[in-house]
């Protein structure tokens, strides 16, 4: 500490030299801490390293550190979008209140920088802890308790509380490098900032290249706690050994241990609680489970296998496929769906070439029932989709191993990705077997069907889903239409009750072209299980006759 005299401070006179620049100045001779761990003033704390090192060290960390707090903030975005649905309100309100609380957490960093080293560990124990478990008690809540209110309230406290956490990270960093080595202001924090938003980069590229195929959401987010309490400790218990007193370093060593093991023991559980939540949301037996990096697939009921014990008279369950917790195929009545989607548009015009955009295999075998098809493209961005037909004998049973035909060929892309780049053929059907609600209107948009209709040979015809014949299939005849493609509304057989708990009316379709396609059945095909020429028409008629007037606008991708 520099000592002024009393009174007036004294000025320089002209022939006095000038003082050393800041960044000149050296600390002051190491001292030892005082009781409790305080280092006192004017002093320095000991280091395990020369300086140099021990600040490579430290933006080390942040960068570790960084790299870790993007991963906690994307995979509570990717959990919001599958356990909540409308991926872009979960995107949008946990990326705005982690920014919120990331703020709250440097203001109130500023109470924690007097023992920078020892605030710091405690820090990252505690983000360890919450980010690696957040994952796994946010799925096992959704799959229990099954209120999806309940589920955002715990998700928009968790984002708080780690985005608290990831806040006060950079002012003790800062405070830690100052202890190292004074040096302006502005240059310290240029090289932690750097550090911090390169290690962010890496966790975001980290994310869904690596941790989420690797290791899925639960395990993944659990070896990001691990590596962030090792980042934490390295730290503290290594390079700033010296500021803590000895009984509050045991207690680091401590808490830095049960952290790992109960990280460690969340990853030996994960499998075993996965499997009981998925069986709890589900019900029936779990065929296949898997995590890949879109989508959460689950394949559930069907017939059992062969059991070693007393025979028991048991009611089968229906095969279903969910794809991140919503149920995509219900094997008793999917003919109905897929039957209507396919049969018409193969039945009005030529049909030697077809692309289907969608790949679970069931639209693929409705296709393949006609034998005037040639080839059949199908476009399908998970590869974990159709490879299910293989992996499973029962869902292979129930595609009718469509995959092993001959005139198939897969492309893995995003559909409408592969619309904009790709070449120039054409087809005589297309068939647009996507989910439109787990892509917010892209797949219903015009931007979409104007994709689509450049690869429409002349008569060709192009088959998507309607929904529910409310706003929304107006909304999408009026798309087809400002894309000069006339539609045809319909709608196929009813739902079973009995089945998948789906009631209510049949969903509608639209089979477009660029005149309007007669609705007929193929005679090359055996005859659908649940269609009619004249229960085709009958619908059409029906819809025709509610069309609302002024019609719903076309939806469009930046539009509402």
């Amino acid at each position: 500490m520099i000592n002024h005299p009393v009174g007036r401070s004294a000025q320089p006179g002209p022939d006095a030299p000038a003082p050393p620049p800041a960044a000149e100045l050296r600390p002051t001779a190491p001292r030892t801490a005082g009781r409790g761990g305080a280092v006192r003033a004017g002093g320095a704390i000991p280091l395990a390293l020369p300086a140099r090192p021990a600040r490579i060290l430290v933006l080390l960390a942040a960068f570790v550190c960084a790299a870790c707090g993007l991963v906690y903030e994307l995979e509570l975005v990717a959990l919001g979008g599958y356990l909540l649905g409308d991926s872009v309100t979960q995107t949008s309100v946990v990326l705005s209140v982690m920014v919120f609380a990331m703020g709250v957490g440097s203001l109130l960093a500023k109470g924690l920088t007097r023992r920078p080293a020892t605030s710091f560990a405690v820090v990252e124990y505690a983000l360890s802890l919450t980010g690696g478990l957040s994952a796994l008690a946010l799925y096992c809540g959704w799959a229990w308790l099954r209120q999806p209110h309940a589920t955002l309230v715990a998700l928009i406290a968790a984002t708080v509380l780690i985005g608290l956490l990831i806040g006060a990270e950079i002012p003790l960093l800062m405070t830690l490098i100052q202890r190292i080595r004074r040096q302006h202001a502005g240059r310290a924090v240029a090289d932690l900032f750097a550090a911090d938003y390169v290690g962010a980069l890496i966790g975001g590229l980290a994310f869904p290249f690596v941790l989420l195929p690797a290791f899925g959401q639960a395990a993944g987010a659990l070896l990001t706690g691990a590596v962030n309490a090792v980042a934490g400790s390295v730290v503290v218990l290594w390079l700033f050994r010296a500021e803590p007193a000895p009984r509050t370093r045991l207690l680091l060593w401590a808490g830095c241990g049960l952290v790992l093991a109960v990280l460690a023991l969340a990853a030996a559980c994960t499998g075993a609680i996965e499997r009981a939540a998925r069986h709890a949301l589900y019900g029936g037996p779990i065929r296949f489970a898997a995590q890949s990096r879109y989508q959460e697939i689950v394949l559930a009921g069907g017939p059992a296998g062969p059991v070693a014990t007393t025979p028991v008279q048991r009611v089968p369950q229906p095969l279903e496929l969910f794809l991140d917790g919503r149920l995509a195929v219900c094997g008793p009545d999917e003919y109905l769906d897929h039957e209507a989607l396919v049969h018409p548009a193969l039945a009005a015009g030529p049909s030697g070439r077809v692309l289907v955009l969608g790949g679970d295999g069931l639209a693929l075998r409705e296709v393949l029932r006609h034998r005037a098809v040639q080839s059949v493209l199908v476009v399908e961005r998970d590869p974990e989709l159709p490879a299910l037909g293989r992996r499973d004998a029962a869902y292979g049973a129930l595609v009718e191993h469509a995959w092993d035909d001959p005139r198939v060929r897969l492309v893995t892309a995003e559909p409408m990705g592969w619309l904009l780049r790709a070449g120039g053929a054409q087809f005589d059907v297309i068939v647009s077997d996507l989910d439109d609600r787990a892509a917010h209107g892209k797949y219903r948009s015009r931007e979409f069907y104007g994709l689509v209709a450049r690869r429409l040979a002349p008569g060709g015809r192009l088959a998507v889903r309607g929904g529910a014949p409310d706003g929304a299939l107006w909304s999408a005849e009026a798309g087809l239409g400002a894309v000069g493609l006339d539609a045809v509304p319909y709608q196929g057989g009813a739902p079973a009750v009995e089945h998948c708990g789906r009631a209510g009316s049949a969903p509608a379709y639209l089979l477009a072209g660029r005149t309007a396609p007669a609705l007929a059945l193929a005679p090359d095909a055996p005859a659908p299980r649940s269609l009619t020429v004249a229960a085709l028409r009958g619908t059409a008629s029906r819809l025709s006759a509610r069309r609302p007037s002024p019609t719903p606008p076309p939806h469009s991708l930046i539009g509402p």
